[in-house]
């Protein structure tokens, strides 16, 4: 059974040897029969041959090409404040994957503290949920999250997220790669936003930028990433970035993409993280970088690595994992411990055993295509508000 960085590792062949050859190779068999089913149902929507069902009101999707984590979440909540500071009443609808039975899943109830006065329906048949959200709530925009493979609901704007750390999902389909469909389903995209882009140099980023291009020349391109605010805790208290106790930390996280919670954790924190027993390396980009957060020099701290825990993404943490988190952190030499929001609102708790617990509040901030963006989203503010 591969865990989520083993698969990583053997999907992008930094796992070598004949062992690893030989499982891309069965990876890559199994590629070909759902790489072939996935491109049969697009076929038949893009033909006409499966209904497409139209909302009242202007629909707009936030989705990814591939699976994990491309920062769906703080997209999400960007545009709906965007939206709501417009005065333009927003749903976010949903399919709630990884829900409990009648509630939330984890990205609902981050969203719901983010936004208490933004409805978030969860349901299977997300036409259902549309349909709830104009006639039951008076909603006049629904944001679709994780809507880009979802083609039964139409859409009148397709926003897809690229993760600058495997934008094209290693070059194949689940489960050789880490695709949902083939790269040709970028062609459907109204606009492409490169997320996590400050991880890369400029241009690496204007390579990904080219091909995509090459793939969708009319989508509009923007670069974004996750700007780190301040720490919360369970109980609502919140810490400036530069005051969290003094002392060495830990950190833990149930994300799609751990490797961008690690980045973000060791560029604007100024820590050195490590996932197991491998240290994560600080390059000349990140040197840059941690020098452009306003930090004249690397410190001790900063080349130090620390504890660093992955858990599978959507995990649901029961009694057993807290408490088993709380001995690791008792047993460390640390002042506190840190995990995303994600992760927070299923834990729920300020403190593990005697060590503080704080979340990494983090909100999208665009390097590149702004303005354009903006341009497209406010037609579909004008076009509601003229209803």
């Amino acid at each position: 059974m591969y865990t989520p960085s083993d698969f990583h590792d053997l999907v992008s062949g930094r796992q070598r040897g004949a062992a690893a050859a030989l499982g891309r190779l069965g990876l890559r068999l199994a590629e070909v029969p759902y790489a072939w089913a996935v491109s049969w149902r697009n076929r038949r929507y893009d033909r006409g041959r499966a209904e497409v069902h139209r909302a009242d009101v202007p629909v707009i999707s936030v989705g990814n090409i591939t699976l994990g984590g491309t920062g769906k979440t703080p997209t999400v909540a960007w545009l709906a404040r965007w939206f709501r500071a417009r005065g333009i009443r927003v749903s976010i609808v949903s399919r709630g994957y990884g829900a409990e039975a009648g509630g939330l899943n984890d990205e609902a109830r981050e969203l719901e503290q983010q936004l208490p006065d933004v409805p978030h329906l969860q349901n299977l048949d997300r036409l259902a949920a549309a349909r709830v959200a104009v006639e039951e709530l008076e909603t006049q925009l629904i944001i679709l999250d994780d809507g880009f493979q979802h083609r039964r609901l139409a859409r009148d704007f397709d926003i897809v997220l690229l993760d600058a750390l495997a934008p094209f999902g290693y070059g194949h389909v689940f489960p050789r790669g880490t695709l949902r469909e083939p790269l040709s389903g970028l062609k459907r995209a109204d606009a492409v936003l490169l997320s996590r882009a400050d991880m890369l140099p400029p241009p690496e980023r204007d390579v990904i930028r080219r091909r995509v291009a090459e793939l969708n020349p009319q989508a509009l391109w923007a670069e974004i990433r996750h700007a780190p605010l301040d720490f919360i805790s369970a109980s609502g208290e919140r810490l400036a970035l530069d005051a969290l106790p003094p002392g060495p930390v830990a950190a833990f996280c149930g994300l799609g993409n751990p490797q961008g919670f690690r980045h973000t954790l060791q560029i604007e924190i100024g820590v050195r993280v490590e996932i197991g027993v491998r240290a994560s390396v600080v390059s000349k980009h990140d040197v840059d970088l941690i020098k452009s957060r306003n930090r004249s020099q690397l410190t001790t701290d900063a080349l130090t690595p620390i504890p660093f825990r992955v858990f599978p993404d959507h995990h649901l943490y029961n009694r057993a994992d807290i408490e088993e988190l709380a001995r690791w952190a008792e047993d460390l030499d640390v002042t506190a411990v840190l995990c995303s929001q994600k992760d927070l609102v299923k834990i729920g708790l300020p403190r593990l055993g005697n060590k503080p617990l704080y979340a990494l509040r983090i909100a999208v901030e665009f390097l590149t295509g702004q303005k354009g963006f903006e341009e497209r989203l406010q037609e579909w503010g004008q076009s509601v508000s003229c209803q």
